[in-house]
């Protein structure tokens, strides 16, 4: 989890380093203050920079925005196709691992994971922004492809449906149970072990088992 520096890390502009201390201070106040709780100018301050020093490579609080939430994503990616792993041993077990990534994901990188859903910058902000987007949701979606091909060919669901009630699922229950922080709603049991249960339901009304069921 991202959390505040002490001072003495803290660093102004030097060697061409600003936009990495831009990010790491926005990724410090989106866990303080929420994603859209801080300016660009308070990022500069914690960063220890005039507050006309983040325009040497964002326009605005958007871009910087857009910026943390494209390394969410690649970093989300990267998490999603290490627990897929190709879909080995098997699909099912493999799938099972993409949805608790997804909430470890939400939980141990709150600060990101805002940026990503919360902060509302569209996708559009940056080219580098849709495709990390759409890099992430193309793992989930072929993830549920291998899953779809363990069904006879007549009774497989179309992928695109099935990636996007997933991905609800799994962002809800992370939204709501998996968060770091004071939002989080208490259960009787872990918000992977909630989302597990959920999966296994929607997944058995599509007529998908666990190998051997």
């Amino acid at each position: 989890m991202i959390g505040r520096r002490p001072d003495s890390e803290r660093r102004g502009y030097h060697h061409g380093n600003l936009k990495e201390e831009l990010v790491k201070a926005a990724l410090e106040l989106i866990t303080e203050k929420g994603a859209n709780g801080f300016t660009v100018a308070e990022a500069a301050r914690l960063a220890g920079v005039s507050p006309t020093a983040p325009y040497r490579h964002y326009r605005d609080k958007v871009e910087l925005m857009a910026d943390v939430a494209t390394r969410g994503f690649q970093a989300f990616e990267a998490a999603q196709s290490r627990a897929w792993n190709e879909g080995k041993p098997n699909a099912w077990a493999a799938f099972q691992r993409l949805g608790q990534t997804y909430i470890a994901f939400a939980h141990e990188q709150p600060a990101y994971y805002s940026a990503m859903f919360e902060a509302g910058v569209p996708l559009d902000a940056s080219p580098e922004l849709r495709l990390a987007a759409d890099r992430s949701f193309q793992m989930l979606r072929a993830a549920c492809e291998g899953l779809i091909a363990t069904l006879p060919a007549g009774r497989r669901p179309p992928a695109l449906m099935m990636a996007l009630h997933v991905w609800a699922m799994s962002h809800g229950v992370a939204a709501l149970f998996g968060r770091a922080d004071a939002g989080r709603r208490s259960l009787p049991m872990s918000a992977a072990e909630l989302l597990e249960a959920n999966m296994l339901i929607y997944l058995q009304g599509l007529g998908l088992s666990a190998p051997g069921n």
